[in-house]
This record gives C-alpha cells, sequence and structure tokens, in this order.
C-alpha cells in the first residue's frame, strides 16, 4: 500500500534573480594602483610621487602640503592645534595643442601662474628644474601626453634649429627612454633631492600601507624645515637668529 500524497510545501521567499546593473567598478582601491593605472604608458617622474600629501598626485598642487599651528585665545592665550589644507579648486583649464578643455585639481597659486605664463599648455612645457618638480605626478602624465601631439613636436623641432642643435622632425622625435633621459638631466641634483626607494615608489606601495597621521605628517615637515635652514645658513631666518643673538648677548 502507497503512503499518501502531499503536497510540496513553496518557500515564501523566492530567490529573485540578480538584475542587471551598469554601475562601473571601481577602478581602483588604493592610490598605489591608481597612479599605476595612470601612469602605465608614462616614464617614470623624476621626483617620485608624494608620500606626505597623496592627493597631490592627482592634481597641480604645486609641491604645497598642510600647514600646522595654534589657535591662540586672546583673553587667556591657550593654545588650540589646528590645521591649515591648500586651497583646491577644480577647473576645466583649455589646452591649444590638444584643442579641447582639461579637468583638473588646480591649487590656487598654480592657477595664478597658468595665468601670467600664457595658458596650461606653457606651463606644463616649462624647462626649468624648478618647474619639473613643481609638476608633480599630475603634472608629469599631462606633460607627456602634450609632447605627443604633432604641433608641440614641431615647435619644438624649430627651437632646436634656433638654438643651434641638430634639427628633428616631428616622425624622428625622441623616443620614450630618450625623452626620459633628457627630462632627467635637465633636473638639477640639488632640487631633484634624495632618491625615493623602490618600496615608496608608486609601483612598491602595498595597499593600505604608508596611511600617516597629521601628527606623523607634522613631525615630518618640521624636520625637513629644520634640516632645509640647517643646509643653507645664509637664509633670512639664519641672519635673523644671529641679529636676535647678538642683541641678547652683545
Amino acid at each position: 500500500m502507497h503512503p499518501p500524497c502531499r503536497p510540496v510545501l513553496q518557500p515564501l521567499c523566492q530567490p529573485v534573480p540578480r538584475s542587471f546593473s551598469c554601475t562601473a567598478q571601481p577602478l581602483a582601491r588604493s592610490s598605489r594602483s591608481a597612479l599605476r593605472h595612470a601612469h602605465r604608458d608614462v616614464p617614470t617622474y623624476p621626483h617620485g610621487p608624494s608620500l606626505l600629501y597623496k592627493q597631490s598626485n592627482f592634481g597641480l598642487y604645486g609641491n604645497v602640503r598642510p600647514q600646522f599651528g595654534n589657535m591662540v585665545s586672546e583673553r587667556n592665550e591657550i593654545k588650540t592645534r589646528r590645521k591649515w589644507d591648500p586651497n583646491i579648486h577644480d577647473k576645466r583649464l583649455w589646452s591649444v595643442a590638444l584643442g579641447k578643455y582639461i579637468q583638473v585639481r588646480v591649487q590656487a597659486r598654480v592657477l595664478r601662474t597658468i595665468d601670467k605664463v600664457g595658458g596650461l599648455d606653457e606651463y606644463l612645457l616649462g624647462e626649468s628644474p624648478a618647474r619639473i618638480k613643481e609638476l608633480g605626478m599630475e603634472g608629469w602624465k599631462m606633460r607627456w601626453r602634450l609632447l605627443q601631439d604633432r604641433g608641440v613636436k614641431e615647435r619644438l623641432r624649430r627651437r632646436r634649429v634656433e638654438l643651434g642643435l641638430p634639427p628633428q622632425g616631428p616622425e624622428m622625435f625622441l623616443s620614450d627612454a630618450e625623452l626620459l633621459g633628457e627630462e632627467e638631466s635637465m633636473v638639477d641634483p640639488a632640487v631633484k633631492g634624495p632618491e625615493v626607494p623602490n618600496e615608496m615608489t608608486a609601483e612598491g606601495l602595498e595597499d593600505g600601507e604608508g596611511e600617516m597621521t597629521d601628527e606623523e605628517i607634522e613631525r615630518m615637515i618640521e624636520e625637513e624645515d629644520e634640516a632645509e635652514r640647517q643646509r643653507r645658513p645664509g637664509t633670512l631666518m639664519a641672519k635673523k637668529d644671529r641679529g636676535e643673538r647678538t642683541r641678547i648677548h652683545p
């Protein structure tokens, strides 16, 4: 004799198939991955990425960094530590060579410099060692994109002829390795600073490592400023200190 047939109970909550989504996945989960993706076909920047102020690697910040100080009460002179962030703006700057607007985060002082030199292209094509160091990672990438334009190549060729150098046509322009060698030779060793170890570069920095607190950044900035004052004893600050010591100890 067969057992009685029982109806199969269906679950109250049926699994709903996942709907289609057009939301893009995140490009990078860290600044290291983002820099590696953005500079995958760009020569290595001679000065390396900024490790103290990482967001300056993604804009024209002009080597600025947060400043630290005190808020002093006028009544009882109580000091409270505070921080001054750089004055950063999101701007659309016109590139004559590329013929389009470029969206970039730019610092206020850099924006005034761009207006002074005559545009974004003139700022990026500056040849002084200080300008190369001021560009940063983002400016170095924009400069490389600009050097691939045929009009810019012809402009550099004419300039080489005016300076008495061997002319090079647009089709015989420098390769990536040769151009990187010329850029590195333009950097003054005194301005270039110490070499960045491989484990601290954008390719060698591990995910989640290198994150520093405001106190650690402030301490490192103070140490760098103190070392800079000791290396340059003829600065105005050193002269002022010598004058104060002279007045205190006649």
